[in-house]
């Protein structure tokens, strides 16, 4: 069982989506305990083919770049921050179970995430995604995939889609707030 500390919000999620409901939910880093449930949150949605599948030995390597969202022990949703530069990190591998989806959950994720970008001097995120309009109310816009460096499309080539990708590329930029 985590710490009490642990478990408790990092941080208020936006007023727009408060509820009883999602005052409940916990945003927290994620604990190596919780990458079997971060694991089958992931690759339900990349079964299909959503997102891009993990393997366990991947979630416990970047265990640290991930925040989940948390209910009465119950891991809700996940989401990771990864550094790609010194002003460049990209959001990644965000996923909330149905049941859940269009309460505030994922909203919450992304905020917690872009809160660990400011706190590291980033400034800008990007991600790659189907849900424009998800990102889009969160003040992401769309960008040209070519514009995002070379380095981040190692995950491509283990991609069933490689090289035909339809995912939207998307950009925050935390130096205009």
């Amino acid at each position: 069982m985590p710490s009490p500390s642990l478990t408790k919000p990092l941080a208020p999620c936006s007023a727009a989506v408060t509820t009883p409901l999602l005052d409940a939910v916990a945003i927290r880093e994620a604990l190596v305990g919780d990458v079997p449930a971060m694991a089958e949150i992931i690759n339900a949605f990349a079964g299909q083919q959503l997102m891009l599948p993990r393997s366990q030995f991947q979630f416990y390597q970047h265990v640290r770049d991930f925040a989940v969202a948390e209910h009465e022990g119950e891991i809700l949703g996940c989401g990771a921050l990864q550094f790609v530069w010194s002003d460049l990190a990209e959001i990644r591998s965000l996923a909330v179970k149905r049941p859940w989806q269009g309460r505030g959950v994922g909203r919450c994720l992304v905020e917690h995430l872009l809160a660990q970008a400011r706190h590291h001097g980033i400034r800008q995120i990007f991600c790659l995604t189907y849900q424009q309009g998800f990102f889009e109310e969160l003040g992401f816009y769309v960008v040209s995939r070519e514009s995002l460096p070379h380095k981040i499309w190692g995950d491509c080539l283990n991609c069933p889609k490689y090289p035909d990708c339809d995912e939207i590329a998307m950009m925050y930029d935390l130096a205009k707030e």
